[in-house]
């Protein structure tokens, strides 16, 4: 049996669940633990503390039991909190013993100073240079980068949902398909009015389905209205729109009837084509070729487009980033300082998404089918509550609920 370690932890441990948690993980992955302390919060707002002795009969064991508290918010007790730094050995590769990153909060410890941890996203490493502490994506190591090992000095906290608040109660990471619609649409909608007041900022990542399904003109009003500030998806989705803008059709399929036309099987390439005579979806709005749409709308209304490409793309847009390299840097980039992210029929983008943006961002996800929702928060996105319905059913009650407030 390993020595053990000592570790403490300190928060909202009963409420949010965590003390179960920490438990159950050292129990599940083969372990003992020895509760030394444990202070409950008398109210509501107060925090909980507890230290406990952690041991394991192998030390690969005990390494791993060690690493998945780390990530639920313990931190290891000892004399010396500083943070073990190795440097890389070359480009695009860290030292084994790595620390990898969550997106919660994370703050760690360094010559006296605690720094938070900038960029803050799942899956990196953490790069500690020029007296700051940032997430990085090993792919974008540099030799020489000095690189956090093992979990000494690093703090995460996991954030809390006070239940004493009733704005934004439906999301609490459950996803049920007899949720009333309506309630969670009305605190949705009273959430984006608030972000929309304060100059906030609400990204939209939305499948082609919003096209099929009759959503894009209610995701207008909302773009007109000033409630989205981004619009983030694949080059289905422009296609999609900029065929229903030119042709009147998706997929081939009058969207007015839902009876597909002759030819129709080539109108998506047709406006394809149509776009890249212009030389851009920009250009399109401005020669006045393009005239209405989601794209239209985000054009003349400042909203960012970022349209990530993929190997099963047709022609594509002129837009399209088709490095997916730099489509994951510009969906990051327009994931900054987003306040709400709303995932809106689509599990590919929603997924991408997820792992860039950091636990304390609110995030929901509207979709027909509940494994999308689950195997979202599943992939470690554990702040996504989902709202399970047609999504041009929600955004058409979402706008209606925007308008009448």
């Amino acid at each position: 049996m390993d020595g053990g370690r000592r570790l403490i932890a300190e928060g909202h441990l009963i409420d949010s669940g965590l003390m179960s948690k920490f438990l159950d993980i050292v129990v599940e992955n083969g372990g003992s633990y020895q509760l030394l302390k444990f202070d409950i919060g008398r109210t509501v707002s107060d925090f909980s503390r507890v230290e406990m002795t952690v041991t394991a009969p192998e030390p690969e064991r005990l390494a791993r039991i060690l690493e998945n508290l780390t990530a639920v918010g313990c931190h290891l007790l000892e004399e010396s909190d500083e943070i073990e730094l190795k440097p890389a050995e070359k480009d695009g590769t860290v030292p084994d013993d790595f620390y990898s990153t969550t997106n919660h909060r994370t703050r760690v410890f360094h010559r006296g100073t605690w720094l938070e941890v900038e960029r803050q996203r799942m899956d990196a490493v953490i790069v500690v240079k020029d007296g700051s502490a940032r997430c990085v994506k090993l792919r974008d190591v540099e030799a020489g980068d000095r690189v956090i090992c093992g979990i000494q000095g690093v703090h995460v906290f996991p954030p809390f949902r006070d239940r004493a608040k009733t704005d934004f109660i439906f999301m609490n990471n459950e996803v049920s398909s007899e949720r009333r619609v309506e309630l969670a649409v009305a605190q949705l909608a009273a959430a984006m009015k608030e972000i929309r007041a304060r100059r906030g900022k609400t990204i939209a990542v939305v499948g082609p389905v919003v096209v099929h399904t009759g959503g894009s003109r209610h995701l207008c009003s909302l773009i007109r209205g000033g409630y989205v500030q981004g619009l983030l998806s694949g080059n289905a989705i422009g296609v999609h729109d900029v065929e229903s803008a030119l042709l009147n059709t998706s997929l081939g399929v009058d969207v007015a009837t839902g009876i597909p036309v002759s030819e129709g099987h080539k109108n998506h390439m047709r406006a394809i084509n149509a776009i890249r005579k212009c030389g851009s979806l920009a250009e399109a709005v401005e020669k006045g070729v393009l005239r209405s749409g989601l794209m239209y709308e985000c054009i003349v209304n400042g909203v960012r487009i970022v349209l990530a490409g993929s190997i099963r793309d047709d022609g594509p847009l002129p837009d399209t980033i088709m490095d997916m390299r730099a489509a994951q840097e510009t969906y990051a980039d327009a994931l900054e300082g987003a306040d709400l992210v709303l995932i809106l029929g689509t599990m590919l983008h929603g997924i991408g998404v997820g792992n860039m943006t950091p636990s304390w961002v609110r995030t929901v996800c509207v979709d027909i089918n509940p494994a999308v929702v689950t195997k979202l928060v599943d992939r470690g996105s554990a702040q996504a509550s989902g709202i399970v319905t047609d999504v041009g059913l929600f955004l058409r009650l979402l706008a209606e609920e925007l308008e009448a407030s």
